[in-house]
């Protein structure tokens, strides 16, 4: 009996040396590296990374595949600071390629959305986009 838990303690500590180091090393959580991101965001865009691949290298984990980049057209920027060179005297919108929509700077969907690109705001609506519609707020009845 002692005979069978030396050796059960033995193949588990040598299963833990011959263990890769990331795999004992502890993982960090989606929201602690959500937090990371957050207090880093212009760093890491700036070296090219999302927030998809940024939190799975985070968190140890394989990074997903990354999607073949949209083209841009003329008048259309990859990052805000180019086109605010661009159109120094014109407000900055973020235009969804898709939808055709464009978000200003204060919209929560400002350079968030898949598909999009930033752009002086006349050279957008001078090309077809239309900015978001507000939302209609519904009344509420009267209290009875």
């Amino acid at each position: 009996m002692k005979a069978t838990i030396v050796a059960a303690v033995s193949a588990a500590l040598l299963g833990l040396l011959t263990c890769p180091q990331s795999v004992l090393a502890q993982q960090k959580t989606a929201l602690q590296c959500n937090d990371e991101w957050a207090a880093n965001k212009a760093a890491i865009q700036a070296s090219g990374k999302t927030k998809r691949i940024f939190v799975a290298e985070c968190r140890g984990l394989p990074a997903p595949a990354a999607k073949a980049p949209v083209a841009l057209a003329k008048g259309q920027f990859a990052t805000e600071g180019e086109a605010k060179t661009s159109c120094p005297a014109d407000a900055v919108v973020w235009v969804n390629l898709r939808s055709k929509f464009f978000h200003a700077g204060d919209s929560p969907r400002y350079g968030q959305t898949k598909q999009g690109a930033y752009m002086c705001e006349k050279e957008s609506l001078d090309a077809g986009f239309r900015a978001v519609p507000q939302r209609a707020t519904r009344a509420k009845p009267p209290a009875a």
